[in-house]
């Protein structure tokens, strides 16, 4: 038999999810880079999941498992064995990514944007993560120098919110031009495009 739930149960429910998914993201801080949601353990989860001890031991990222799993500084990070997640329990700041999972060369300019797991870098024993293809690149171009400006920034903007930051340095952003005098502009609905 089919059961008619009341709308104003949905409601509750909903609020209730969006709530405790802003919660687990607050409960970080905002100088560790999560995402949004409950886990397990009831805090965002760092790295999308991604195994951080198999970074260093098996030179890739490896998907972790909810069965180990460890909570550090208020972020989730899963690892992919047992193994894995008794060396990240004897040492997290071996493993954890620096500048809290944001993308390292945005914290050079001053800005923290996510940092994508699939897009890493280990230098002086630091995991260190980019946005995208373009940022990686700008990072390995000069990485002491950019690692110098980002060392310099982090201490200033690591307790900041993302939001934050964004307008201050958003001209310092690699932008891939546009063809035939396209112009980009960006509104409260994101980033349009226009023709001349």
């Amino acid at each position: 038999m089919h059961t008619m739930v009341p709308k104003a149960l949905i409601a509750v429910l909903a609020a209730s999810t969006r709530l405790f998914g802003l919660l687990s993201a607050a409960l970080a801080g905002p100088e560790v880079n999560v995402t949004q949601g409950l886990t397990l353990a009831g805090t965002g989860l760092e790295l999308r999941g991604y195994d951080p001890v198999a970074y260093f031991t098996e030179g890739r990222p490896d998907m972790g498992q909810a069965t180990y799993a460890a909570v550090h500084s208020g972020a989730t990070y899963r690892c992919a064995t047992q193994a894995h997640l008794q060396a990240f329990e004897a040492n997290p700041e071996t493993y954890v990514p620096h500048y809290g999972g944001f993308c390292a060369y945005g914290v050079a300019v001053g800005a923290k944007f996510d940092g994508d797991p699939m897009l890493w870098k280990i230098g002086d024993g630091k995991l260190s993560l980019n946005l995208n293809l373009d940022m990686q690149k700008k990072w390995e171009s000069d990485i002491p120098g950019h690692r110098t400006k980002a060392d310099t920034h982090w201490p200033v903007i690591q307790d900041k919110a993302p939001a934050a930051l964004g307008s201050a340095f958003g001209s310092a952003l690699p932008r891939p031009a546009l063809p035939g005098g396209i112009r980009r502009a960006t509104g409260a609905f994101g980033t349009e495009t226009a023709r001349p």
